[in-house]
């Protein structure tokens, strides 16, 4: 048996991994961003520099899934009523934006090259839109995404995401691949769009959403793995067969499961996966650029990505004044979203496979986007004591991410109902989480949204929004939870105030000494509430049974407190009320 192809496949992999984790570790550092540090590995590990490891376009084959997976999740986001909270700013400034950006790049190009109009306008519509990798990670980071200003910043690149299915049917229309001419005719696709997207949603309703309940009931995590790989790549796949784009068969996937309980559970379980096929991705699009035809055009590189930037900023910074921002934050948001973004690789691809643009174009212009995004962090620091609103007119408000909630409710049996119930009385917007698919139906019935999956996972909770949320509340019924739970959930949302539903006092002796700003014995309260009303109904005066909860709560403080400091349960027996003797009545 040969053994040269898998040990080659391990090679590169090794090669690959390594020169990427170097990097993205290196360009992080700088705060220059994970996406460059990809394609400079790239770059450095491929043919044109230290040729260490090559068949590019095959790699980029496999991770192009990366991009189908980000239009599922970016799907996912999609639900009708985040879209209706940000209409205006998604429909108004995000239309704008590209709209604007992406015809005055694409006037610059065919005014300032010898590209024709159908090159320039397939080269300057990927160019309007922005980073997403690089610009919302800054937002967190400075803590502004939950201002206004990262608000608005996140819409504009949420309608951007939604615009790449359009920009992939304007340069599929404009081709002048011979494979393409001698296609079905436009309004022949047109309807095999139409019907491919109703089939979707039809495949979504009664067979997708029915296979994710039965899975849940069963219990099995991994088939939830499994389950929703197979629906991005069977919509891509019954999308291509079409010969239609397998991204908007992943989007529309993604959109038809949005409001479906399921949701954070489907978005954790996919994240990894898109994580590294999309960096794989940018180690791809880096090995393929061509560095030769870069180097003999230096001064075209610089010149089109200084041109790039200052269209850019100038145009939203003028749409941001047009929609009432302040000259300082309408400047923010136009240097923020100034540079190239990584669809641009994506649709410089389609590009350049419609023959409007050569392989040297594509790589010259990829190149063009690389800078502009090495551009924006030293922009953001050179010009932060002009742009900077003063600390007076930056209100906070709800956020984008997730659902906008400031709590989560993990577990929505009947401690978690009440809970959630006393938090939405007061105007504290909640996600629910639980495993149960029969209670999640049952709460559907009554109008309740509760989310299917395991809100003691990191990843769930990340994909529900505990990066922003105020308050983490673990309402589960039984035993589950453990310190080292509690401990890692504190690590990774230091912001979110943890409260506990203890099962007994030996969970709470375990849990006390975690980060959790509240432990709640779960039967407690409702004993004592029942005792009382046993002694009214006795004939006990209220005073009595006042003094009587007074003794029981005081004794049993200090009983718990010396239960914990020894660490066992069996500790302070003789700080148990019993019975009086008969000696003692």
């Amino acid at each position: 048996m040969n053994g040269g192809a898998p040990h080659s496949m391990m090679h590169d992999g090794f090669l690959l991994l390594g020169f990427a984790l170097g990097f993205v570790l290196l360009f992080r550092r700088l705060r220059l961003g994970a996406t460059l540090g990809y394609l400079v590995a790239g770059a450095v590990v491929g043919p044109q520099v230290l040729g260490l490891v090559g068949d590019a376009e095959q790699k980029l084959g496999i991770a192009e899934l990366g991009i189908t997976l980000l239009l599922f999740l970016v799907g996912l986001e999609l639900n009708p009523s985040r879209l209706w909270k940000m209409k205006r700013d998604i429909l108004g400034l995000g239309l704008l934006q590209v709209t604007a950006c992406g015809m005055a790049i694409a006037a610059m190009i065919a005014l300032g090259t010898e590209f024709s109009s159908a090159a320039a306008l397939a080269l300057g519509l990927p160019l309007a839109l922005s980073s997403t990798a690089q610009v919302l990670p800054m937002l967190q980071s400075s803590g502004r995404l939950r201002t206004p200003f990262g608000e608005r910043a996140f819409a504009i690149l949420l309608f951007q995401d939604l615009s790449i299915i359009p920009m992939i049917t304007i340069i599929a229309a404009m081709s002048r691949n011979p494979a393409d001419v001698g296609g079905p005719p436009g309004w022949l696709l047109s309807l095999y769009t139409i019907g491919a997207i109703v089939g979707l949603v039809a495949a979504g309703r009664f067979l997708i959403r029915p296979l994710f309940r039965l899975i849940g009931k069963l219990g099995e995590r991994e088939m939830f793995v499994v389950a929703a790989l197979f629906t991005v790549i069977a919509a891509a796949a019954i999308m291509e067969a079409l010969g239609l784009s397998t991204a908007l068969g992943a989007f529309v996937a993604g959109v038809m499961l949005a409001d479906s309980p399921y949701r954070h559970e489907l978005e954790a379980d996919v994240e990894p996966f898109r994580s590294i096929l999309l960096g794989l991705f940018f180690l791809a699009v880096g090995m393929m650029l061509d560095l030769n035809a870069i180097a003999q055009r230096p001064l075209f590189v610089l010149g089109m990505a200084t041109a790039l930037v200052g269209v850019k900023a100038a145009v939203i910074f003028a749409i941001g004044l047009a929609f009432r921002m302040t000259w300082r934050g309408a400047m923010a948001l136009g240097l923020l979203l100034s540079q190239g973004g990584e669809f641009g690789f994506v649709l410089f691809t389609q590009a350049q496979n419609a023959l409007l643009v050569a392989p040297e174009a594509a790589s010259l212009f990829g190149a063009i986007v690389t800078v502009s995004m090495a551009s924006t962090p030293f922009l953001m620091m050179a010009t932060r004591r002009f742009r900077d609103e003063p600390a007076a007119d930056q209100g906070e408000r709800e956020g984008p991410s997730a659902d906008g909630a400031s709590a989560i409710v993990v577990g929505y049996g009947r401690f978690g109902q009440t809970v959630a119930q006393m938090l939405n009385a007061s105007d504290i917007e909640v996600t629910l989480i639980d495993t149960d698919i029969e209670m999640i139906d049952v709460a559907a019935s009554f109008g309740a949204k509760v989310y299917f999956g395991d809100g003691c996972r990191l990843d769930v909770l990340r994909q529900a929004g505990a990066a922003e949320a105020e308050l983490i509340l673990f309402c589960t019924d039984g035993d589950q939870l453990d310190a080292e739970m509690i401990e890692a959930v504190h690590e990774a949302f230091p912001d979110a105030a943890i409260y506990v539903r203890a099962y007994d006092r030996r969970a709470v002796i375990r849990l006390k000494r975690t980060p959790v700003s509240g432990i709640v014995r779960e039967v407690m309260e409702s004993a004592v509430k029942m005792a009382r009303l046993a002694l009214e109904d006795a004939g006990v005066n209220l005073e009595a049974i006042n003094r009587a909860e007074d003794i029981y709560r005081n004794n049993d403080r200090e009983r718990l407190k010396i239960q914990i400091e020894a660490g066992d349960i069996r500790a302070a027996r003789d700080r148990i009320i019993t019975a009086p003797t008969p000696q003692e009545t």
